[in-house]
């Protein structure tokens, strides 16, 4: 699906109305229309009204699910967009944003309402196992920080406009100080995307070696530099 050319329809039976453009609404739906009037039985999903949870509501777990996908693709941009759209902070940055969302914009919401009068609104919040697939999102999915056993892989996808981050890491008394950043200039790397370092020597295999050994570590991972796409000449 391209998301680019995505928009969110409600149905008002039984006519459908105007496109609702899916960014200004800050929706993730997982469906679009919803199910309501209809000759065959979708099942339980039809429980819901029209633009509630799974029935054509934002279902929070699929949403992150999309961005994780995303990310797997190496697709930085949508990652951070589609995060941003779900990120219930987001929600609460005006009034009029707060007196659409009606819920805690400091916890996630296991689903937000797609179809009018309530698009936007919150639902249930507190109780939802997607505020645990969202800490995944952010820290494994766009930082790139997967623990393997004794060892850390990071692999980050971070949109362009970030020149990187850092973060600590803590494993048993050991501290580990880890900046990403992305590489100035033309930088090719025909075998990896990025180069890591552990207290400046190279990692051969991009991993990081994890020793409780009460010290404090440096971690440089370090992005290729991003190449602009070549013009197109008349």
């Amino acid at each position: 699906v391209d998301l680019d050319d995505a928009v969110l329809r409600h149905v008002d039976e039984p006519a459908r109305q105007e496109e609702l453009d899916w960014r200004d609404a800050q929706l993730v739906l997982l469906l679009t229309p919803p199910f309501d009037h209809m000759t065959h039985d979708p099942g339980y999903i039809k429980g819901y009204v029209p633009g509630v949870r799974e029935n054509g509501g934002q279902y929070t777990h699929g949403a992150v699910w999309t961005a994780m996908a995303f990310a797997a693709l190496g697709d930085g941009e949508r990652t951070w967009e589609l995060l941003s759209l779900i990120n219930p902070v987001n929600h609460g940055r005006s009034a009029e944003a707060v007196e659409i969302y009606k819920a805690e914009p400091y916890v996630i919401s296991a689903d937000v309402y797609g179809c009018p009068p309530h698009v936007g609104r919150g639902g249930w919040s507190w109780y939802t196992g997607s505020a645990g697939w969202m800490y995944r999102l952010v820290l494994e999915s766009l930082l790139g920080l997967h623990r393997e056993g004794d060892s850390l892989r990071i692999e980050p996808c971070i949109p362009a406009a970030w020149p990187g981050y850092r973060m600590q890491y803590r494993f048993g008394t050991a501290t580990y100080r880890i900046e990403v950043s992305r590489a100035t200039g033309d930088i090719v790397a025909p075998e990896r995307t990025h180069t890591v370092t552990l207290d400046g020597q190279l990692s051969p295999d991009g991993k990081v070696r994890l020793i409780a050994d009460g010290a404090a570590h440096d971690v440089h991972v370090l992005l290729p530099a991003l190449v602009p796409s070549p013009q197109i000449r008349a």
